[in-house]
């Protein structure tokens, strides 16, 4: 258990040390944020056809600024708690509006209370449905243990 603990520390500094020096640095690669985020080049790609990301070129290498960075890292919350990409980008083309982000906070703070409200009516919803799948395979082992008895 020590050495899984060990490792699982090891692990988290290297993370650690690895986020300090994306941090510090101002040019990324697409290797570089891949490996960051744990997402494939592709993905990165789709994000940049999507008008997401928008990369420097340099012959054929993608060259990501620290906006782009943080971006990415705002897209891939987004897509955790349930954004769709049409949303993330709405929500990240405000940045560009040169009023103190004051229109970007308030329609960001709009749309995290709606998820938030979809996200805890989805809970509600599978809350239920595990008390139900719960019932029913009660009801099936107590079927089977019954058949069962009556078999012996």
């Amino acid at each position: 258990m020590k050495v899984l603990r060990n490792e699982v520390e090891s692990v988290r500094d290297r993370r650690r040390a690895s986020e300090d020096q994306s941090a510090a640095k101002t040019i990324f690669t697409i290797g570089d944020l891949a490996r960051e985020f744990g997402v494939t080049l592709r993905a990165l790609r789709f994000y940049e056809d999507k008008g997401l990301l928008t990369p420097q070129r340099e012959g054929l290498n993608r060259l990501y600024s620290r906006r782009d960075r943080a971006r990415l890292k705002l897209i891939l919350m987004g897509k955790r708690v349930g954004f769709s990409l049409v949303e993330i980008k709405e929500m990240l083309d405000l940045y560009d509006l040169k009023d103190g982000q004051v229109t970007q906070l308030k329609v960001a703070h709009e749309k995290f209370r709606g998820q938030l409200d979809t996200l805890h009516r989805q809970k509600a919803e599978v809350e239920r449905a595990i008390a139900e799948l719960t019932r029913t395979l009660d009801i099936v082992s107590g079927m089977i243990q019954e058949r069962e008895g009556k078999a012996s």
